[in-house]
């Protein structure tokens, strides 16, 4: 009976992870045609016009139009730098960013991530994050006003040439744009950027004409055809928000279930964003104010999603004037720079753009802990073993006991299998004379299945962090290991690279992982083994169907497999020495 419990008690380990690696094998790969994807825009046809998008007012009364989209599905025919040259800009230039601000209309939509490349290839571009109207996939953030009803004032739109006081926007050099409506009203807007990837946007309204005007200030992020995702439950990519101090994450395919769809949410601060896996665009309004927020979807030649908020109206009397600040972040999701933005801008939760899972409890130090050994050791390979160490020793009272209870056990098996000749036909007999030895022995047959009980929360709890947090991204080890989010990239039916074959995925089966199975067929000889020659034969073929199962995770935590797999190794023989097994 006890025999059977681990043989089941394996089996349902097994099949949960190999349920998981069906949702997550191919995800560096997937992550990496991703971006490739994104860095290989091509150019669409000429612009057409979409109505714009309709949201209620928090008092329910007449709608108020958010200005959406004004580009079809077409394109130029032009390359992305001929589009961005064909327009007045203001250059951004930053350690940090590259890109520019398109006085037609004055939106941010040309950003590029310095430093980030595509691939970990030689000579790989730098990531693409925001692009403007004309190119395959535009990705841009407007602000501006809206005229409250029964107002016919002339706005500034996505057509107004905009006058600039400087022609580079920098860390140390923030420009104002300037337009006047001819009718009294004169608009500005001053854009901010701070040493990484916070804009802020000071927007002013001076009212020279003879009558009082309200207007809602608003923001924008839009983005076009929806993008290439990787599609697993564990890691939200699209529209996402905090409102109240409560995360909202709404996926592509919710908001096409109608079109036009929108789903509105109020809100005292909070922010509203568009998240890819590593990579985060978000409006952020002054943290004590009331907005009205919403995500919107539209299908016309193409899908376009739009995530924005107003306040509420600002009267501006004649001879006055209006001012409101906002912020958008447009960058990588770096922990640390996240964490200082919400502590040093007060922004509610906004850690939450990194989706840290179920389990933040778990995955939240285990990243603090790992980036704190990749600071002191310059590598995280490294750092993942040591911290491989630090968890083998802090559970290791609990693995004492375990492993003292399978040395127990390895003593017992001439006794089981005498039991097993004598009652071999009766099994209900042969459970009962078993359960009666581990009483008489004091041995309890399952506490030998606790080690690996305790690898399998601390196994996704890594896996959690190599998947989702940017640090990891392009983080060489040594020798071949040139991404330890990725799989190990070499493969033992192509003699490790020797043979000029191109090989299926399922074929892949590279080094580190062989070294895994290595370890564990070790570690498993050193377990009791099973009377029963077909359980015996079950778990011969364990370390064989983990080496496989493990190919295609990344190869962090293959590393971590294996190194505790060898602290395993060590400390059971130690353990069984000593008692004589």
């Amino acid at each position: 009976m006890p025999d059977q419990k681990n043989l089941i008690l394996a089996i349902v380990l097994s099949v949960a992870i190999l349920g998981a690696f069906q949702f997550f094998y191919e995800a560096p790969r997937l992550e990496r045609e991703a971006a490739q994807q994104q860095a290989a825009q091509q150019q669409a046809e000429a612009q057409g016009q979409t109505p714009p998008v309709g949201v209620q007012t928090p008092s329910g009364g007449a709608p108020v139009t958010v200005p959406g989209s004004t580009a079809a599905a077409g394109g130029t025919g032009l390359s992305r730098a001929d589009l961005l040259a064909q327009s007045p800009r203001v250059k951004i230039e930053s350690d940090r960013l590259n890109g520019s601000i398109a006085l037609s209309g004055g939106r941010i939509d040309d950003l590029v991530l310095n430093g980030y490349k595509v691939t970990v290839d030689a000579g790989s571009p730098d990531v693409t994050l925001l692009s403007p109207v004309g190119t395959a996939d535009p990705y841009y953030a407007d602000f501006g006003w809206i005229p409250v009803a029964g107002t016919s004032a002339k706005l500034p739109g996505a057509d107004t040439v905009w006058r600039s006081d400087s022609t580079v926007l920098s860390p140390d050099r923030p420009v104002t744009l300037t337009w006047d409506n001819g009718e009294g009203l004169r608009f500005s807007r001053t854009y901010t950027l701070d040493e990484n990837y916070m804009f802020t946007v000071d927007q002013r309204v001076e009212n020279n004409s003879a009558d009082a005007v309200a207007l809602y200030p608003y923001g924008l992020i839009s983005r076009h055809n929806t993008p290439y995702t990787l599609g697993f439950f564990i890691l939200h990519e699209g529209p996402l928000g905090v409102f109240d101090e409560t995360l909202e994450e709404v996926d592509y395919d919710d908001l096409q279930d109608e079109s036009p769809a929108k789903l509105q949410r109020t809100s005292t601060g909070g922010w509203i964003g568009i998240t890819d896996k590593y990579w985060l665009t978000a409006l952020i309004p002054d943290q004590k104010t009331a907005i009205t927020a919403s995500f919107n979807h539209q299908l016309a030649a193409t899908d376009k999603y739009q995530v924005d908020y107003f306040r509420n109206p600002i009267q501006i009397p004649a001879g006055g004037s209006a001012e409101v600040t906002d912020r958008l972040f447009a960058g990588a999701k770096e922990v640390s720079l996240i964490n200082a933005y919400q502590q040093d801008l007060g922004i509610v939760n906004f850690d939450l753009a990194i989706d840290w899972g179920w389990f933040p409890f778990l995955t939240k130090p285990l990243f603090i802990a790992i980036d704190y050994f990749y600071h002191l050791l310059g590598n995280f390979g490294l750092s993942i073993i040591v911290v491989t160490v630090i968890i083998k020793f802090l559970f290791l009272p609990l693995a004492y006991k375990s492993y003292v209870s399978m040395s127990q056990m390895k003593k017992l098996q001439p006794e089981m299998v005498k039991l097993r000749e004598r009652f071999g036909d009766d099994r209900q007999k042969l459970n009962q004379e078993m359960m009666e030895l581990y009483k008489r022995q004091k041995v309890n047959p399952v506490s030998g299945c606790l080690p690996m009980l305790l690898q399998i929360p601390v196994f996704f709890a890594l896996y959690k962090v190599l998947f989702v947090t940017i640090e990891m991204r392009h983080q060489p080890f040594y020798g071949w290991i040139k991404d330890l989010s990725a799989p190990d990239p070499t493969s033992l039916f192509n003699a490790f690279g020797l043979i000029p074959l191109t090989l299926p995925d399922f074929m892949l089966i590279g080094i580190w992982p062989i070294l895994m199975g290595i370890t564990m067929f070790l570690q498993q000889k050193l377990n009791p083994q099973p009377a029963d020659p077909v359980q015996a034969k079950v778990f011969m073929f364990m370390p064989l169907f983990f080496t496989f199962l493990l190919a295609r995770f990344p190869a962090g935590l293959v590393i971590y497999w294996t190194v505790n797999n060898v602290l395993t190794i060590g400390q059971q023989w130690l353990i069984m020495k000593r008692s004589g097994t």
